[in-house]
């Protein structure tokens, strides 16, 4: 079970502390933004590369940006270990990810929560991780949809028949509350912002989402 909390919800003006005050934390997420395919901008691959140079942890990139095909690679080259393409926006999804894979990176492929898993089994054995939307992408903050339970549990079905090792990941209000039924129905990897930053003890909190995550799974 492995937390990546969403740096989306820290202090900008101080990134490298912030991702400092989560040791626990099994990645750094960063939401990257453009304001074409998501209403809000946030961040590039120069920040991307700032941070890579000083976190402990490595740096799983968001892509929620027009075009992905043209600009993923720049984000592995920036630092990034994990790249995470929307495959609304991708032209070429196999094509990108055998990109994304042979420059070093782990290949990640996410959908939005209206988007079907099932026209994308065939190439789910090109990918080192698929992430579920559990929120439409924008904004963090947003409420947790239960109308993606579902998708997850058909997902987790999908990659458990590939087999091998592709990771499941949930993003999109993940909290104390949510992170059960998430592990429950599958996932494995979780992106937690404002339950994270908004704790008193960040750290703490990611273990505490882990432990909850691990007991869901053990009954």
């Amino acid at each position: 079970m492995r937390i990546t909390p969403s740096l989306l919800n820290a202090d900008f003006s101080r990134l490298a502390d912030e991702a400092a005050r989560i040791p626990t934390a099994d990645f750094l997420h960063m939401d990257v933004m453009d304001n074409h395919f998501v209403p809000n901008l946030t961040l590039g691959a120069p920040v991307i590369e700032s941070l890579a140079k000083v976190a402990n942890q490595p740096i799983d990139a968001h892509l929620m940006i027009a075009d992905p095909d043209r600009w993923a690679p720049h984000f592995v080259e920036a630092g990034a270990s994990s790249v995470t393409f929307h495959v609304e926006a991708a032209a070429a999804p196999v094509r990108l990810a055998r990109e994304l894979r042979s420059l070093g990176a782990r290949a990640s492929m996410a959908l939005k929560p209206a988007t079907p898993i099932e026209p994308y089994e065939d190439m789910l054995p090109e990918l080192d991780m698929v992430l579920i939307m559990t929120v439409e992408p924008g904004f963090g903050g947003q409420k947790f949809l239960d109308i993606c339970l579902p998708k997850i549990r058909r997902t987790r079905a999908m990659l458990d028949k590939v087999g091998g090792d592709i990771w499941l990941q949930v993003d999109g209000g993940v909290s104390l509350e949510t992170i059960e039924r998430c592990a429950e129905a599958g996932a494995d990897t979780f992106v937690a912002g404002s339950a994270v930053y908004g704790a008193d003890d960040p750290s703490a909190m990611v273990e505490a989402l882990r432990d909850k995550a691990i007991s869901a799974c053990a009954h």
